[in-house]
């Protein structure tokens, strides 16, 4: 994943309310249909992250297989970063977008009336 773009993510994801950290990490995967794929190695660090930044906020709870775990929530400054950052990525997207132009297209064979 691009740097930052996992941190976006979690916080988009905790937009649905709280959840612990194996559910948001299956919460993005499904989402990408699997496309993206979380590593615990990259989604605590980036939860204790973001709570040190003050974006989400933790507590302990029991999870849906009477476990113990964390719970982390969005908190206000949260949300406003998670506009910030989505705007950022639209146009950087947009951009990207702009510069490759129809070259996907272009380089795809186009198949001849007779084969159609």
């Amino acid at each position: 994943m691009v740097q930052g773009t996992l941190d976006m993510l979690i916080l988009r994801t905790l937009i649905g309310g709280r959840a612990h950290g194996h559910s948001i990490a299956q919460m993005i995967e499904q989402s990408s249909d699997d496309v993206l794929q979380v590593e615990q190695g990259s989604l605590y660090p980036a939860l204790h992250r973001l709570e040190d930044r003050g974006w989400v906020a933790s507590s302990w709870g029991t999870s849906e297989n009477n476990r113990t775990a964390r719970f982390y929530e969005l908190t206000k400054a949260g949300r406003e970063q998670l506009s910030k950052e989505a705007d950022r990525w639209r146009a950087m997207a947009d951009a990207i977008g702009r510069v490759l132009g129809d070259f996907g297209q272009r380089n795809r064979r186009k198949p001849k009336e007779s084969e159609g």
